[in-house]
């Protein structure tokens, strides 16, 4: 069974519930209140007769019924009334037969009660009625056909209306749910299309703010970061392969050109330099794409200690230093911490420490001056890091593109690169629940920065 008919069936079930106690809620409720109602008919006409059969009495030595009838007709169907003594012998009747039936009567519960009333296997209704100033008792009994006939077609048209009303309920749950499970049709067919050659594909989300609108806005949210990681995959491996095919093909045409020439011992020394220069040009991009893979796998970890961001730069410029004793490196606070805990980031220190220097060696490379500024910015929620130098700008449609493999700006110039160092960078930076932005400042600043939470 599938979902929509599911869904119809369930819904049919709860109303047909509500509306089958709806009904016989309404079909006793008026079936008590015509029974009371009728009750108290018969009573208020026992205790007519009664009253009438008493006044005769006091003027008559023996009343009869036509005595009782010239001053008060039966009004009720199958009318009878019985008044008994004490003992509860019969001492006056009155109905439309000669010899009526004097019903089942407890002399003893009526005297306590006062009033007993019930219906017999007939259908009558009857009333017993101890008058205690007389000591007799008072037995009425009637049938009530029109309220019995009302109380039939209450029910014929409690069960059509049950029965209409549950075939209509069946038709506009089968159309409301047909219409609300719409989107999710829609959703499941784009699922069964949906490929690598069709990503960009969406589902039309309706403006009203429902669940299902909400499933297919966090689909076509879903499709896009499909679609994005897989153009970054076919960008990445395009650019892979271009930049692995370029030095291969240079080293074998080396390779060819050595072994077809007769070249002295300097000759081929400078063949195999020139190896050797490409073999380290393809380990350097073989470990960058090596970091770039571990990380894209590798995601925070709450087990992660604090570490202290000001001591980690400190140790990565001494480090830095060494490779590159030209530079000149320097590192200042824009604003000093209240809290030594405004300088405490959770993170793995040697990946913040490949960031850090990876920075430090683009502000060095491409500056005018080999000089880097660090700046440190702190508050109470997160700690901002500035990688200054002075050199040529990207351009801000550059700086959009610049975290993509392989991406290299026109400030590069002649020296060389892969342009994997800023990716690698963002990436170790939003394992550590960071931002890296890039802004173009006055004077040919380039400035970098990078925002990590802080524990404070």
């Amino acid at each position: 069974m599938n979902f929509k008919l599911r869904f119809a069936l369930l819904f049919t079930s709860f109303v047909a519930a509500i509306l089958l106690i709806a009904c016989t809620s309404i079909y006793f409720l008026y079936a008590t209140y015509r029974e009371e109602d009728y009750y108290s008919r018969v009573q208020s006409e026992g205790n007519d007769l009664f009253e009438i059969y008493i006044n005769l009495k006091q003027t008559m030595p023996s009343v009869t019924q036509d005595d009782v009838l010239s001053l008060h007709r039966i009004e009720l169907v199958n009318e009878q009334m019985f008044i008994l003594d004490k003992t509860g012998s019969v001492l006056f009747n009155l109905g439309v037969q000669k010899s009526p039936k004097l019903p089942v009567v407890n002399l003893d519960a009526a005297k306590t009660k006062k009033s007993i009333r019930y219906t017999d296997s007939a259908g009558n209704q009857i009333v017993i009625s101890y008058k205690a100033l007389q000591k007799q008792f008072l037995v009425v009994s009637a049938y009530d056909r029109v309220g019995l006939r009302k109380v039939s077609t209450m029910r014929l048209i409690l069960a059509g209306v049950f029965g209409g009303s549950l075939l209509l309920t069946a038709i506009m749950a089968f159309l409301f749910v047909q219409q609300a499970i719409k989107p999710i049709v829609e959703l499941s067919n784009q699922m069964q299309r949906t490929n690598e050659l069709n990503l960009s594909e969406r589902i039309w989300v309706r403006p009203a703010k429902d669940e299902i609108n909400a499933i297919a806005r966090n689909f076509n949210a879903m499709l896009e970061r499909i679609r994005k990681a897989f153009e970054f995959r076919k960008s990445f491996v395009q650019h892979t392969s271009h930049e692995l095919r370029t030095p291969l093909a240079v080293m074998l045409s080396q390779t060819e050109a050595a072994l077809n020439s007769n070249y002295d011992v300097e000759g081929y020394r400078n063949v195999l330099m020139s190896l050797k220069e490409d073999q380290q040009h393809l380990i350097e991009l073989t470990n960058s794409l090596l970091l770039i893979s571990q990380n894209e796998q590798m995601e925070f970890m709450d087990e992660w200690p604090y570490v202290r961001i000001d001591e980690l730069l400190y140790d990565t410029v001494a480090y830095f230093n060494k490779s590159f004793p030209d530079a000149k490196t320097a590192i200042s606070f824009e604003t000093m911490p209240e809290d030594d805990a405004e300088l405490l980031v959770k993170g793995n220190d040697a990946l913040l420490k490949a960031a850090f220097i990876n920075l430090m060696k683009n502000a060095y490379l491409y500056s005018d001056d080999q000089s880097v500024s660090i700046r440190l910015i702190t508050d109470h929620h997160k700690i901002s890091i500035k990688f200054q130098n002075k050199g040529n700008q990207l351009s801000p449609e550059e700086a959009e593109k610049m975290m993509i493999p392989f991406f290299r700006g026109t400030n590069v110039g002649k020296k060389k690169g892969f342009g994997l160092g800023l990716a690698i960078i963002n990436r170790i930076v939003q394992i550590h629940k960071g931002e890296l932005s890039y802004k173009a400042l006055e004077g040919q600043l380039n400035n970098f920065v990078v925002v990590l939470p802080v524990k404070g």
